[in-house]
């Protein structure tokens, strides 16, 4: 029987994975965006973390939609 967690913590959990994928492709992407344009330093650094937290918001809301469905 255990401890099944809530439909509310399921969301949470897809949240946090969608977010984890879409910063990883976020970096990957948005790097190599960013140095094909030749951008260095805080202008790089800036532009991949722009990128990481959109992707990131992206995935994570589109799996914490798809977990809520699924409750």
């Amino acid at each position: 029987q255990g401890n099944k967690p809530t439909c509310f913590q399921r969301v949470k959990i897809g949240f946090t994975m969608g977010f984890t994928v879409g910063m990883v492709t976020g970096i990957v992407f948005g790097g190599f965006t960013a140095i094909r344009y030749g951008l260095r330093g805080r202008e790089l650094i800036s532009t991949v973390g722009k990128s990481v937290v959109s992707a990131g918001g992206t995935f994570g809301t589109f799996m914490a939609i798809g977990s809520a469905i699924r409750c």
